[in-house]
């Protein structure tokens, strides 16, 4: 259960290229960032918050690390400019 409700609480996580420079935190992100990365997030960075620089820093600390999904999703959201 809590796992749960952490996976919910840091679906807007991204890295820290993913945000757009002033998005919050419920604006960061897309749906393949939400659907892919966020079992990541609570994987490597669930003690962040996930509009912090700190959780910024956990996905890029753990970018190796992370599902390749996730980093393909991330990879297509930096491509796209970040939409």
């Amino acid at each position: 259960m809590r796992s749960s409700i952490l996976a919910l609480g840091l679906i807007a996580v991204a890295a820290p290229a993913l945000a757009a420079p002033g998005a919050s935190a419920s604006e960061r992100g897309n749906k393949d960032l939400k659907t892919y990365c966020s079992g990541d997030a609570v994987t490597f960075c669930s003690g962040n918050d996930p509009a912090s620089p700190e959780m910024d820093a956990c996905f890029k600390k753990n970018m190796d690390k992370i599902s390749e999904n996730c980093r393909r999703a991330i990879t297509a959201y930096k491509a796209s400019g970040g939409k």
